[in-house]
């Protein structure tokens, strides 16, 4: 069965909101910017809500020249976009997932395939969490404090987590990975 798994941006204080660049540091550091391809690469599915859909579509798709492999990558994997209302999602690998979410997602985790990857989109973030469909968790925790805003598990239930590797990169982030526990 393929794993659903978080990977989030986050501040030391648990923030997860980017609104000030704090997560840019893409090129600072060769050893952060290899995870972050090597989690890339692990995966063949990409799992968002439609505001964080659009957005990366309008941005990410048109691009030709960018020397980054995201593009690459995010029209090669499959693209599941949660949405009442998107219809055309003018993206190509793209399915709209618009049935009960338990459902929806139980059923793409029963697909041949590797690891199916959340990223940004944070009410369906906590809804997979209530729903206990997350297996992993891979927290890129920033050295930065913001004191407050958006957590990752603000009104989530508790849950068992086993710290599955802890990476420190030269500049001072570390990359969590946090395997859930079934009761």
């Amino acid at each position: 069965m393929r794993k659903l798994i978080i990977t989030q941006n986050m501040t030391v204080d648990g923030v997860i909101e980017a609104t000030d660049d704090r997560f840019s540091s893409v090129g600072e550091d060769p050893d952060l910017d290899a995870a972050l391809v090597a989690q890339r690469e692990a995966s063949d599915g990409f799992l968002v809500g439609r505001v964080t859909f659009e957005g990366m579509r309008d941005y990410w798709a048109p691009k030709i020249d960018d020397t980054t492999g995201m593009p690459d990558h995010l029209n090669r994997v499959a693209k599941y976009v949660v949405s009442s209302t998107l219809e055309d999602p003018g993206w190509v690998n793209t399915t709209v997932l618009s049935g009960p979410l338990l459902e929806d997602i139980t059923r793409i985790k029963e697909m041949n395939g590797s690891d199916i990857v959340r990223t940004g989109s944070i009410t369906l973030c906590r809804d997979l969490i209530a729903l206990d469909l997350v297996d992993e968790y891979r927290l890129f925790q920033f050295p930065y404090a913001r004191g407050r805003s958006e957590r990752l598990f603000d009104g989530t239930p508790s849950q068992q987590l086993r710290m599955a590797k802890c990476t420190a990169f030269s500049f001072g982030a570390t990359l969590m990975s946090f395997e859930v526990r079934r009761r």
